[in-house]
C-alpha cells in the first residue's frame, strides 16, 4: 500500500479522540448526560478503529502508540474527575485512578533519568482494570442518560475498580522494582 495521508490515519483517530477530551468534560459538567454518553462511545469506537486500521494495513508507529494511550489515559482521567466533581463518582476513586497512572509515569521517568529505562508492556491485570475503568463511567454515564439509578451496582463497580486499580498499580511496582534491582 502506497504510504501517503492514509498512514497517518490511526494518529489522527488517536488525535480526534483527544479532542473529544475537553468536549467529554464539559458534557458531564454541564450535566448533559446523554451528550456524555454518546462521546464516551464515541471514543471508544475510535480507539478500535484506529487500532484495526494500524494492524490491518500495517500502520502501527511508535508516535501511534503514544497517542493512543495518552489519548485513552486523558479520556478516562478527565471523566473520572469531572464525574467525581459533580457528586457521581467518590472524589477519592477519581484519586486513586489518577495516582495510579501519575505514579507509573513517574516511575517510568525515574527510572530512564537513573539511566535504567524500562518497556513498558501492558500486563493482564492492567488491562482488566482498564476494562473496568471503561465499563465504571460508561455504566454511570448510561444510567444517568437513561434516568436509571445509581444504586448497590454502582458502589459494587466502584469497589472492583477500587481493586483493580490497587492490583494493578502492585503488579507495575513490583516490576519496577524488580527492574531496578537488576
Amino acid at each position: 500500500m502506497n504510504r501517503t495521508w492514509f498512514a497517518f490515519l490511526p494518529n489522527l483517530i488517536s488525535l480526534g479522540r483527544l479532542i473529544l477530551v475537553p468536549v467529554s468534560v464539559d458534557m458531564i459538567a454541564s450535566r448533559r448526560w446523554t451528550e456524555a454518553l454518546i462521546i464516551f462511545v464515541v471514543a471508544g469506537a475510535s480507539d478500535a478503529v484506529d487500532g484495526w486500521v494500524a494492524r490491518r494495513f500495517d500502520l502501527r508507529s511508535e508516535l501511534g502508540a503514544y497517542l493512543d494511550a495518552i489519548a485513552d489515559k486523558a479520556l478516562l482521567i478527565c471523566d473520572y474527575v469531572a464525574l467525581a466533581i459533580v457528586g457521581q463518582l467518590p472524589m477519592a476513586l477519581a484519586l486513586l485512578v489518577v495516582s495510579r497512572d501519575v505514579m507509573i509515569i513517574g516511575a517510568v521517568i525515574l527510572a530512564w533519568l537513573l539511566d535504567r529505562p524500562m518497556k513498558i508492556k501492558p500486563l493482564w491485570i492492567s488491562k482488566a482494570n482498564t476494562f473496568g475503568q471503561i465499563g465504571l463511567v460508561a455504566a454511570v454515564l448510561a444510567a444517568l442518560a437513561f434516568n436509571w439509578p445509581l444504586g448497590l451496582w454502582a458502589t459494587a463497580g466502584q469497589w472492583a475498580v477500587a481493586a483493580l486499580t490497587l492490583a494493578s498499580l502492585a503488579a507495575y511496582f513490583r516490576r519496577w522494582v524488580t527492574h531496578m534491582s537488576a
